[in-house]
């Protein structure tokens, strides 16, 4: 169809939607996220909605769907669910009072890059990972942007499937001219080769982290190490660019720290769950008695991942037994934890400025109980001592109404 017959905002769309060839489209009209031709077709299909049509010039109309962007978070969560990619398209700047309303992407979601509250796994990390393969080894990344982890291994190729088991992430990276198949499962996503170029991968690095060696991270040299997080870095930048000042730390570990289970023995020790598939009555099930997200997704990680060390082992089963021994302290412990949000991921949210209203009255709140806290904890030379958060919890008291709408697209929030 010749360029003059279409409509301004569908020729808008369609400049946008060249960029995400392989995504579904959120185009925000209005308080509607809308959906075009094919995406249309895919969303009215998967989340059983109205497939209607809209006008785009000269008597041609086009498949349309839409939802509601108050209850976006639900539909994006049955989408993901399904491994679909969404870019959300948002109206940006000033309204002209004529003309077109000024739109871009500004982020994409996928499976591994996912922040909506409602949309994680509460006692789990979310992972996304990047693998890369050479003759005999591997290399494996993985980064969680909603707590900040970024971590990365090299490791023989018979040991990646094992590795991969036991990060279960949401989302794997892979060269677009390599093979993951070898009964690997998870989302599989696969990147252009060119971005996992050692050079560029390298340059990445650094600059994201303002260093200017890699000695400090303890991948100096290690080419496939260097490619595999340098990629995660460049598919978070096109996706979530937000999320970056997320990631401050690259933690470089040897899968020799830890015991090697590959699926099947994790299955039959029924390590996270029940040959039944229930989480209850797995080895986690019974040992998880933490009360806070942050040590459900501790907790997890311990289990799926025993340790060799024995001095390292030895300094656990001191902690365990500091609290055993000391029954009264641990219960005033937990409940000045039971409580608490999940402070991790509200400050992360908060960094990547995606914080709604309620999830600043939620840290707000977590940030209250510190005086509690350090109160009870502060007799207890084994743990770690607190600094009260006065300033920010002055300033949030002060500012945020008790009963805030839900977006910060409503009046009443301060």
């Amino acid at each position: 169809m010749p360029k003059d017959d279409i409509t301004p905002s569908r020729q808008q769309y369609l400049d946008i939607k060249r960029e995400y060839p392989n995504t579904i489209l959120f185009f925000r009209l209005g308080d509607f996220y809308e959906t075009f031709d094919e995406d249309a077709e895919i969303t009215s299909r998967e989340l059983d909605i109205v497939l209607t049509s809209r006008p785009i010039g000269k008597g041609v109309r086009v498949p349309l769907a839409g939802i509601p962007y108050h209850a976006v978070d639900n539909y994006l969560a049955r989408l993901i669910e399904k491994g679909y990619h969404v870019a959300i398209c948002e109206q940006v700047g000033d309204t002209p009072i004529k003309g077109l309303v000024p739109r871009k992407v500004v982020r994409v979601v996928t499976p591994g890059t996912v922040t909506e509250p409602g949309l994680l796994p509460g006692d789990s990390n979310n992972y996304l990972a990047s693998v890369i393969l050479d003759e005999r080894s591997a290399s494996v990344s993985y980064a969680d942007i909603t707590t900040g982890e970024f971590a990365v291994t090299e490791l023989p190729l018979e040991a990646l499937r094992a590795e991969l088991t036991r990060l279960h992430p949401a989302e794997i990276l892979y060269p677009d001219n390599q093979s993951l198949n070898n009964g690997i499962e998870g989302h599989l996503t696969s990147y252009p080769a060119w971005k996992f170029e050692p050079g560029k991968c390298e340059e990445v690095l650094l600059t994201h982290f303002n260093a200017s060696t890699l000695e400090g991270f303890g991948i100096k040299g290690h080419s496939l190490a260097i490619r595999s997080a340098g990629a995660i870095l460049q598919y978070l930048k096109e996706t979530q660019p937000d999320s970056l000042t997320l990631l401050t730390s690259l933690r470089s570990y040897s899968i020799n720290e830890f015991m090697t289970l590959d699926a099947s023995t994790r299955r039959n020790l029924e390590l996270e769950e029940t040959l039944r598939g229930e989480r209850k009555g797995s080895l986690l099930g019974t040992l998880d008695q933490t009360v806070t997200p942050m040590g459900k997704r501790l907790m997890h990680q311990w289990v799926s991942q025993p340790l060799l060390s024995v001095d390292k082992i030895k300094r656990r089963q001191d902690g365990v037994q500091h609290f055993f021994d000391n029954g009264m302290k641990r219960a005033e412990i937990r409940n000045v934890l039971k409580p608490l949000a999940d402070l991790e991921r509200l400050v992360n949210r908060v960094m990547a400025g995606q914080a709604q209203p309620r999830d600043l009255v939620a840290m707000r709140d977590t940030l209250g109980r510190l005086p509690e806290i350090i109160e009870v904890a502060g007799s207890d030379k084994s743990l770690p001592k607190l600094s009260p958060a006065d300033e920010e919890l002055s300033l949030l008291g002060s500012a945020i109404d008790d009963d805030p709408p839900s977006t910060l697209q409503i009046t009443g929030i301060f």
